[in-house]
């Protein structure tokens, strides 16, 4: 027995599990109540094969949507474990601004699935802050969630070789257009590193994709950089107006 767990039943005593989701007492550290759990829109097939939008039931697991098809993607893939909604939101607020760190343990728990069975050449680069951000927050809530995930199967983390060399401004109500502005040239890899994602899987950790700019800036700088593939990570991702019909 490890001192860790033979202390857990009077921490368990003056803490008691709690549902990460709405706080109500739950068995066990980091689980949801039956309410949240089914409440949680989790993202499975099927799904386009392209973005990982999931479809309406019954559509063929390897079809494209119609955006991707228009509008090729720079990604290889979005891997998201639930759509952005009151919860799931809940969740990354609690995470960034609430103090709770373990959350970032519960995010990797649900985005495992998505891990490729062949890591060799898989390395995991959080979506970097900006230093004043980073400053004022004191952690990057990605680099949190990466580190949980690469754990269990020993995967290599790169926590400062994209960086982040200035700040944005919120990204929300502008056009596409504008948020691309908004974020060029706000990324760099230094000369020296490039050889570290040279050919390799790069698993691009966030908690929430939105409107894709970022990650867009992420993805064309670590392509050109040498990464043969590029798959985006993240807990949650939003559904414009327009794909709510294709959600299941």
């Amino acid at each position: 027995m490890t001192l860790g767990s033979a202390f857990r039943p009077l921490v368990d005593l003056v803490l008691p599990p709690r549902c990460p989701g709405c706080g109500v007492l739950v068995d066990d550290d980091l689980q949801f109540c039956g309410d949240c759990w089914n409440a949680l829109r989790f993202i499975s097939d099927p799904s386009c094969r392209s973005c990982g939008k999931p479809f309406s039931e019954g559509r063929d697991n390897d079809l494209v949507c119609a955006e991707c098809l228009a509008d090729p993607p720079l990604h290889d893939g979005i891997r998201a474990a639930v759509l952005y909604d009151d919860l799931s939101r809940s969740i990354v607020l609690k995470l960034k601004h609430g103090g709770k760190i373990g959350l970032a343990r519960l995010v990797a728990q649900h985005l495992q699935r998505y891990l490729p069975e062949e890591a060799d050449n898989v390395v995991l680069i959080p979506v970097p802050l900006h230093r004043w951000r980073l400053w004022r927050r004191g952690f990057n809530q990605s680099i949190l969630i990466a580190r949980e995930l690469a754990r269990p199967r020993g995967l290599r983390v790169e926590t400062n070789l994209l960086r982040r060399v200035r700040a944005t401004p919120p990204l929300k109500g502008m056009t596409r257009k504008q948020r691309g502005q908004a974020v060029r040239g706000v990324f760099a890899i230094p000369a020296d590193r490039r050889d570290r994602i040279e050919g390799r899987h790069v698993l691009l950790i966030d908690d929430v994709y939105t409107t894709g700019a970022t990650a867009r800036a992420c993805v064309r700088l670590l392509k050109q950089a040498g990464a043969a593939e590029v798959t985006i990570f993240c807990w949650a991702r939003v559904l414009r107006d327009g794909d709510e019909g294709l959600a299941m």
